[in-house]
């Protein structure tokens, strides 16, 4: 029965984690192909964006009118989120959550 559990787990935790692998690989060659091109674009485009960004926080607020200040709070929020959502994209790995990690080492405790 013991070796019946364990080669059920071994085959579940091959079929889990495989696809996750075979996916990697096929990224990391995409990627490869067009990293210097996509490096200088993003890098110019997050300077102008930087550059935006101070540019707003050196402005005299106390003089601008309460429409504007609104309107420079949104385009504040958008250029954060524009910067940080281009980040994500270009971090790439594989996360495992707390829980799916805790669910798995339960699993394999009481299995085995």
């Amino acid at each position: 029965m013991k070796k019946l559990t364990l080669a059920l787990m071994t085959a579940f935790m091959l079929f889990v984690f495989t696809p996750g692998q075979l996916m990697a690989a096929k990224k990391t060659k995409m990627v490869s192909s067009n990293t210097t091109m996509n490096t200088t674009v993003r890098s110019a485009e997050t300077e102008a964006r930087v550059a935006r960004l101070n540019e707003i926080k050196a402005m005299d607020h106390s003089s601008l009118s309460s429409s504007e200040k609104k309107e420079l709070r949104t385009e504040n929020r958008s250029l954060k989120k524009e910067m940080n959502s281009s980040a994500r994209a270009t971090s790439g790995g594989l996360y495992v959550s707390v829980g799916a990690a805790i669910l798995i080492v339960l699993l394999l405790v009481l299995l085995l």
